[in-house]
């Protein structure tokens, strides 16, 4: 037995599954900072960068297609919506304090419980699935497509209407602010 053909076990990892561990990390992290910060614009770079480490893990995977939605759908245009939505309402380029209700503590105990729930659930219902490495590539752009086109439609396309109402709703709401503020100097000049 050669030293390439020996399976290598959890205490010898190949390059790629360091350079996903190493990705995974940093996108961990940037998840935290992102919900950790006080700065909503220093959140949405972050968020950049976790989603952009999401990438760069499906690329591992061998998921391509997938990395290139993550990039084009979520960084691409999720992302430049969120930092319009910022830009539109008005939202503080520094430190917001009234962005911090003070329920960290509640905050982190709902996600812990959502998280492990989640954890729980995923697991739960891929006990028993087993990954056929000699049939058909199961991350191609035909497979993918077609199971996104088949069942995935409707959450698809509401997601879409969702970021479309998201969107409308920052320019009533900046254009709501600038008619306030537009109204009220006439407002006292006409008390006088």
């Amino acid at each position: 037995m050669n030293l390439a053909a020996a399976p290598h076990g959890f205490l010898s990892p190949t390059g790629v599954e360091i350079a996903f561990l190493l990705v995974g990390l940093v996108t961990f992290g940037a998840a935290l900072v992102t919900v950790t910060t006080r700065q909503l614009v220093h959140a949405a770079l972050w968020l950049v960068v976790a989603l952009g480490g999401l990438a760069v893990e499906y690329l591992l995977l061998t998921a391509e297609f997938i990395a290139w939605v993550q990039v084009l759908v979520y960084v691409g245009a999720v992302v430049v919506l969120l930092l319009f939505g910022l830009m539109l309402t008005k939202a503080p380029i520094g430190r917001s304090p009234d962005a911090d209700s003070g329920n960290r503590w509640a905050a982190l105990t709902v996600a812990a419980a959502a998280a492990g729930a989640l954890v729980w659930v995923v697991v739960d219902a891929f006990r028993t699935t087993w990954i056929d490495l000699d049939g058909p590539a199961a991350g191609t752009t035909r497979v993918t497509g077609e199971s996104l086109f088949r069942h995935w439609v409707l959450p698809f396309e509401a997601l879409s209407v969702l970021l479309l109402a998201a969107l409308v709703g920052a320019i009533v709401l900046s254009r709501k602010a600038k008619a306030d503020t537009a109204g009220a100097p006439a407002a006292e000049e006409g008390a006088r």
